[in-house]
């Protein structure tokens, strides 16, 4: 196989490179209380809040890892849409290639970077499918047209072109004309309740810090204490 142009794989950072980062994000990462903190909600709240106000856009983008029948790993970006003690929630439709998946083998990883912050959140844990009528409030609150779209996408599915799409979509536009567009009986929801949560910031020369937590016991669920501990980095 050949080499990838150089210029296109930035090299592995200087002493000097290394410095200068660090000092950008030394103000961000230099909370000691980081090391003292006992939950892994509180702290994800507060990261997320300050991602919030520094990435350009979509702080709430994470990637989602499933894997398929055969136990190949599949992995896309989508969006967090609600945080509480029982876990972390997002949307699709259930007919999706993530929906099948999910269908077959309800687990998941999800992994939050935000570059500006240079950190990272990463969890692991079983996934449950959100009430109806926690999907009907999230779905009633998305963009009249994002709520059509939802019914003129087979997503996943083969598209002969962009052109079959339009017609779906200004016919789903004529029936819903003058009327609410409810909610598809295929898309919903499902929260990642976490089963691990850890949590990385940047520090100089690959030394960065790591603060996993666990639950007891996959048994216990949403309810389980959490044992927390440092990794190597």
């Amino acid at each position: 196989m050949s080499q990838p142009p150089s210029d296109l794989i930035p090299p592995s950072p200087s002493r000097e490179a290394y410095a200068r980062a660090y000092a950008e994000a030394h103000e961000a990462n230099a909370d000691e209380a980081f090391y003292d903190t006992g939950d892994p909600f509180a702290l994800f709240a507060r990261w997320l809040k300050e991602a919030g106000r520094a990435e350009p856009n979509d702080p709430n983008a994470m990637t989602l890892a499933t894997v398929d029948e055969a136990g190949l790993p599949d992995a896309r970006m989508v969006l967090l849409k609600d945080l509480d003690a029982r876990g972390f929630t997002f949307y699709s439709n259930l007919a999706s290639a993530k929906g099948r998946q999910i269908a077959t083998a309800p687990r998941a990883a999800l992994v939050f970077h935000w570059k500006s912050l240079r950190r990272q959140v990463r969890v692991r844990g079983m996934l449950e499918p959100v009430s109806d009528t926690e999907a009907d409030a999230y779905f009633a609150t998305r963009a009249r047209e994002s709520r059509i779209g939802a019914w003129a996408s087979d997503q996943s599915r083969p598209l002969e072109d962009r052109a079959v799409l339009e017609a779906r979509l200004a016919d789903q536009t004529r029936r819903f004309e003058g009327t609410e567009v409810p909610r598809p009986d295929h898309w919903s929801g499902w929260r990642l309740v976490p089963l691990q949560i850890e949590f990385w910031r940047d520090r100089p020369f690959r030394l960065h810090d790591r603060l996993q937590f666990t639950r007891a016991s996959e048994g216990e669920g949403a309810g389980g204490g959490w044992a927390r501990g440092l990794l190597y980095p």
